[in-house]
């Protein structure tokens, strides 16, 4: 059955109130992968906005046990938990390891990769707001080009963002999907449909940021939304090696054509020095994934 707003499971895991920004998306997000995966799980992170979420022992935001992690070190953790499960005989606990972009992207890759390697039996999503927001909003290997950062003020990024999902898609892994916290009910559905499946799972989910982007606190969905209707994210599900179009991207690919990227960058203050050669380029990019993407469900 397709969830919807009416049979939407009522338990909360995520509690009223957290020490996140106001606006903030990953709140959402993370809302609905605890719902989608029952409760049943033991999560691990490593530093990042997640952990102020969780908030400072002995006081938590959230119903679930949670094992904090060194920055480098989350695919490394939750291997441990799965083999610490089997060795006790728990078969009804999903290992989660949660962690942004930078602790994904860039410090934390060579922990998910052995781990994807070896087919470590957990879900793995990264919440991507596009730089490291926990602490300054440095720039990451998912910052885009000509985005201005704690560590990039004057010119912005001048550097295109990492693929994080071919990366991931080389280890020959069951399942990887794209989710954006805007879109809480197709994500919802990819973590569930994530839980059935055996093996190392890979999620992305586009996490808009309110103060490290410069927009409005309530204009995060917008954003979001924004991001699919230009390309600057495609929702996706790769299954088995089968490419899937989900939710809004697939309506798109059916019924329409994407607006231009110039609605989404327009809308956020960390794009203000962009020059237009960088907005071509990055136009250019966006361009060359959807129609990689259009081709990839047409099963071309």
């Amino acid at each position: 059955m397709t969830v919807n707003a009416v049979n939407l499971p009522d338990k909360e895991y995520l509690l009223p109130g957290n020490r996140l920004c106001p606006g903030c998306s990953v709140s959402l997000a993370y809302r609905h992968i605890l719902k989608a995966l029952d409760g049943q799980v033991v999560v691990t992170v490593p530093a990042s906005c997640l952990t102020v979420l969780h908030g400072m022992y002995p006081v938590t935001a959230v119903t679930v046990p949670c094992v904090n992690t060194p920055f480098a070190t989350t695919g490394a953790s939750a291997s441990g938990l799965v083999a610490g499960l089997k060795a006790l005989g728990r078969k009804d606990l999903t290992v989660l390891a949660i962690a942004g972009d930078g602790g994904t992207f860039d410090i934390g890759i060579q922990a998910l990769s052995g781990a994807a390697e070896r087919r470590t039996d957990f879900i793995y999503i990264c919440y991507d707001n596009e730089g490291y927001m926990n602490t300054g909003n440095q720039r990451s290997g998912s910052t885009p080009l000509g985005a201005i950062s704690g560590t990039t003020p004057i010119l912005g990024k001048q550097q295109n963002q990492k693929n994080v999902t071919a990366i991931m898609e080389s280890h020959n892994i069951p399942y990887i999907a794209t989710a954006n916290a805007s879109y809480p009910l197709d994500l919802y559905e990819k973590v569930k449909k994530a839980k059935s499946i055996r093996g190392t799972r890979f999620m992305h989910i586009f996490t808009p940021c309110p103060p490290g982007w410069r927009f409005p606190f309530s204009d995060t969905i917008r954003i979001g939304q924004l991001a699919v209707e230009t390309g600057w994210v495609v929702l996706y599900e790769i299954e088995g090696g089968n490419f899937r179009l989900t939710s809004a991207s697939e309506s798109i690919a059916r019924k329409g054509s994407l607006r231009p990227l110039r609605e989404f960058i327009s809308q956020q203050g960390r794009f203000k020095n962009i020059t237009e050669d960088q907005i071509n380029e990055l136009q250019e990019m966006v361009n060359a994934r959807w129609q990689l993407c259009l081709k990839r469900a047409a099963g071309l």
